[in-house]
């Protein structure tokens, strides 16, 4: 196997240069001691390129470059312990992983393991450092180990780490959300986003009393059985079209229409007339990459349910808090009857909640029939992580911050991709993002399902090695943080040139 391996710039970096980033003396000495073979090509910088070629004495070395003061400089990125933990995890965990996209399945390669995370920041087991913009998949907003977020959880942790009785907090956190988000008269809480929505299902299905709901093509609302159709996210990676051990039975009341095509809503209504309990959909999809509504598609989705009698379900486990304060339906002006909810609102433990008009969630037990339940739902550490990370947000400037962040990211990304030929599409919504690469406009999953999933994954290979860590997913969303700073996205811009410089 043979490596990239480049090197650019013959001063002395300056000392204001990150430690981690720029390496040690004996690190660099390391990758001269004759592996090097000089190949004739150059970069866009003018720089020579070097091929470090691997023997079966070597450790996993990959080209890793990151930029300082105008220079690009290099460090081995070894991943050695990364690949010995997996391979053991392979051997205990199904395909090693606790949740299957974190496999790196869909972009090659093995996945690093994480050691530690702060701030904007993730370190591996063999010590590299990375920029982190998967957040862990959203829920990092203020940026991972919050000193804020970390001391409200200690300062409960003091009291005891579960109740299984009613707590003060949440009622705290109930409130919180409550004020924040438009459709919420009651929330209920639960211990994950794919718990919530097995509840939110339940309950629209008893208050209507009809079976019948409509999801979209590539929209995911967890793993129960009644979604795990067309759904994106992790299916859509893995190329499955539905999950083995789904009953037919299950599936059978759910029916799948086009993202942003208000016509085919339409349709399904009229031929089912009277029978549909509710349209459910993430109002930005995050879960076949990062799709966007149009508003009118959204205020046509409100009209519709309310000619037909059936209840609109805005599924903001991803976009709640993330991409306004009150959500998706803030930003948009398009107010659903019930809304999910999850990651933000637990600062990083795990939670999920799902909430209404007070008439529909007061069918819920023990207030109505609904069943529902869950041993740590409304758990007080998940509640004072919640509670510390929402009081942090709603302080002003938070959304620009993100908003001006994810835009001079997503925009350098895109023009570096233009400028090196490669046809690349994308957008974002404050601090939530995505990019496809074909040439677009993507508008529902049929147009994602065009990208160019090859070239993304040695795309993400390299930034890999540069110390960018990204969704390891054409089919995901990223996430910004307040945490990032500008230099994070310079530094970010200038990997994603040189790797679509090699493409």
């Amino acid at each position: 196997m043979e490596t990239n391996y480049a090197v650019f710039g013959a001063r002395r970096p300056s000392r204001r240069c990150n430690p981690v980033a720029v390496g040690s003396a004996a690190a660099a000495a390391a990758v001269f001691m004759g592996l090097v073979a000089f190949s004739g090509s150059n970069n866009d910088l003018a720089a020579p390129t070097m091929r470090i070629v691997s023997t079966a004495s070597q450790p996993r070395v990959a080209s890793r470059s990151v930029r300082c003061n105008s220079q690009v400089l290099a460090q081995p990125h070894v991943t050695t312990k990364s690949k010995e933990i997996f391979d053991e995890a392979k051997q205990l965990m199904p395909g090693g992983v606790s949740s299957p996209v974190r496999a790196f399945k869909s972009v090659g390669g093995e996945p690093v393991v994480f050691d530690r995370v702060k701030g904007a920041y993730a370190w591996d087991v063999d010590g590299n450092k990375y920029v982190d913009y998967v957040g862990t998949w959203g829920p990092a907003i203020l940026g991972h180990a919050d000193d804020e977020v970390l001391g409200k959880i200690k300062d409960t942790m003091e009291k005891g780490t579960s109740f299984g009785a009613p707590g003060v907090l949440e009622n705290v956190l109930a409130k919180m959300v409550i004020d924040a988000v438009p459709s919420v008269e009651m929330v209920r809480f639960t211990n994950s986003g794919t718990e919530a929505c097995m509840g939110m299902i339940r309950l629209i299905r008893a208050y209507t009393q009809r079976e019948k709901v409509i999801k979209f093509e590539g929209c995911y609302h967890g793993h129960a059985d009644s979604f795990l159709v067309q759904a994106g996210s992790g299916v859509a990676t893995l190329g499955l079209p539905d999950s083995p051990g789904v009953p037919k039975a299950s599936t059978q009341g759910t029916l799948c229409a086009q993202y942003n095509s208000l016509e085919s809503v339409k349709k399904i209504f009229e031929d089912n007339k009277d029978e549909i309990a509710g349209v459910i959909l993430e109002p930005v999809v995050g879960n076949s990459g990062f799709i966007k509504p149009t508003k009118e598609f959204l205020e046509g989705l409100r009209k519709l349910c309310d000619e037909n009698g059936a209840l609109l379900v805005f599924d903001e486990v991803m976009t709640g808090f993330r991409i306004a304060y009150g959500g998706a339906q803030e930003h948009f002006g398009v107010t659903p009857d019930v809304t999910t909810m999850g990651k933000v609102i637990g600062g990083g433990l795990p939670v999920g909640a799902y909430g209404g008009k007070k008439e529909i969630m007061e069918m819920v037990a023990p207030a109505g029939p609904m069943y529902q339940a869950g041993t740590l739902s409304g758990n007080p550490l998940a509640m004072a992580a919640g509670i510390a990370t929402l009081e942090r947000l709603s302080q002003p400037g938070t959304y620009e911050k993100l908003d001006k962040l994810t835009d001079k990211l997503i925009n350098g990304i895109m023009d570096a991709a233009k400028e090196a030929g490669h046809e690349v599409c994308g957008g974002h919504i404050s601090g939530m993002f995505g990019f496809f690469f074909t040439k677009g406009p993507v508008s529902c999953f049929a147009d994602a399902a065009k990208s160019d999933t090859e070239k993304f994954a040695r795309w993400h290979r390299g930034m890999l090695e540069r110390g960018i860590y990204l969704a390891p997913s054409q089919y995901e969303a990223g996430f910004m943080s307040l945490a990032h700073t500008e230099e994070d996205i310079d530094n970010t811009i200038a990997a994603a040139k040189e790797v679509f410089a090699t493409l």
